[in-house]
């Protein structure tokens, strides 16, 4: 009798365009913009709504590294698979792979404390011991469910995808009806932003776009992945890019710069009780608390997948601790110790700001990688590639240059953190790209 060894998935259990398209606009639309809306505010001022835009564009330049790679081995690696195939298995492919999953972790911490803030908002808590409290605690939740319900993890994410979706689609649709379609952001005048400031905020944008990563992970078992990876990252950008926007006037047309500044940690509560009341109000938190908490539930479980296979690949170092059962349950207590960490001793602004600067670098890194050692063999457009690593640049440059006016601090915590990842990764694997595989690229 003759057996299928293969890890493919059966047909009957590949994702269609469809459901690949809902898993990634799950992952990338939800605690999010609860989050960033305000803070990109904050930077570019009353044209905020056009820095979403902005980040769409930068985001599908960067797409095209990723969707080539993936079109040429879709696999169930992602970044990890992409960084290895352009510099091999070494402390370069490592250390940015690590600063992606730390990005992640970061992530978990950014919404974790979102949660916190919307859930107290009724309560007039904007600030205090209750946020963190109750971040650790959310953090904790996804923990256990992860730990003792794995297999409900993707359908529970997959529900909330659909209800968080479309009640932030609702809100904005409402809050724009009730508010008139005015733009009461636009009559403010005493804001006082510049050019560098606008550029900075699209590094936040960015972070709002930056789950299209994901379905790359997911490659393998999509039909016709050479085909549909590419095409449900495009039309996952496009779904949010709408949504996006129609939160983003929906915000501007209830509250004015000044307001959206001053309320950035729960901008879009402050903004439905104006147009929508008290009913809108308590929407809008219940469902800031939905997608929050399904956020930090999905992140927690890609994170400890991604650091398992970074540690199958020994791209990482692992130790037990004294930890009995599978790596995979090693990686979900690191993940929700360092992300609580985070999420009791910086506050959403920091937090936000160290996940653009990591993401940005190891985006970088996947560019450079893809153009100088992948772009002949996958049929890439180079000019494409660069004008990605150039917008990426820019970004973050403006993104420093801001950071450095307004918190110096957090800057020198991005510049120690990663460089001791590099660090700590060349000491570990001995190289910084791999002998074999920079061979093949000469």
């Amino acid at each position: 009798m003759d057996h299928d060894h293969s890890n493919k998935p059966q047909s009957d259990d590949r994702i269609t365009l469809s459901s690949a398209v809902a898993m990634g606009t799950g992952v990338m639309i939800g605690a999010g913009i609860f989050a960033l809306t305000g803070q990109i505010a904050q930077l570019a001022g009353p044209i905020f709504p056009l820095a979403f835009i902005a980040g769409a564009i930068v985001t599908s330049f960067s797409a095209y590294s990723y969707i080539k790679m993936s079109n040429a081995w879709p696999s169930s690696g992602g970044i990890a698979m992409i960084l290895q195939k352009a510099y091999g298995s070494g402390a370069i492919a490592a250390a940015a792979a690590l600063l992606m999953a730390i990005s992640m972790v970061i992530a978990e911490s950014l919404v974790a404390r979102t949660f916190a803030t919307y859930v107290l908002r009724p309560f007039g808590i904007s600030d205090g011991p209750l946020i963190p409290v109750l971040a650790v605690g959310v953090i904790v939740f996804a923990f256990i469910v992860n730990k003792f319900g794995s297999r409900s993890v993707g359908a529970l994410s997959l529900v909330m995808a659909f209800l968080k979706i479309g009640g932030i689609a609702l809100f904005g649709i409402a809050a724009l009806w009730a508010g008139g379609f005015s733009f009461a952001a636009e009559t403010e005048a005493t804001f006082e932003g510049d050019v560098i400031g606008f550029v900075a905020s699209v590094a936040l944008a960015i972070l709002a776009f930056k789950g299209f990563t994901t379905i790359t992970n997911s490659g393998g078992e999509i039909v016709d992945p050479h085909r549909n990876v590419g095409r449900t990252i495009m039309i996952s950008i496009a779904i949010c890019v709408v949504v996006y926007l129609l939160v983003a006037f929906a915000v501007g047309s209830s509250l004015t710069i000044d307001e959206i500044i001053a309320a950035k940690d729960y901008s879009l509560a402050e903004a439905a009780a104006p147009v929508l009341g008290q009913t809108g109000f308590y929407f809008t938190v219940v469902l800031a608390a939905i997608a929050t908490a399904s956020g930090v539930l999905a992140s927690v479980f890609a994170v400890s997948r991604m650091l398992t296979m970074l540690t199958d690949m020994k791209m990482i170092p692992h130790r037990h601790f004294g930890m009995s059962g599978p790596i995979q349950g090693h990686m979900l207590v690191y993940t929700v110790v360092v992300a609580s960490f985070l999420a009791v001793f910086f506050d959403l602004s920091r937090i936000a700001s160290l996940g653009a600067f990591f993401y940005l670098v190891m985006d970088m890194i996947v560019h450079w990688g893809v153009w100088r050692f992948m772009r002949h063999e996958i049929k890439a457009n180079g000019l494409v590639i660069l004008t990605a690593l150039a917008l990426d640049a820019v970004v973050l440059a403006a993104f420093t240059i801001m950071k450095l006016r307004s918190d110096p601090a957090i800057v020198v915590i991005a510049i120690v953190s990663i460089m001791t990842v590099f660090a700590l990764q060349r000491i570990y694997l001995s190289r910084w790209i791999a002998p074999a595989q920079e061979s093949a690229h000469r």
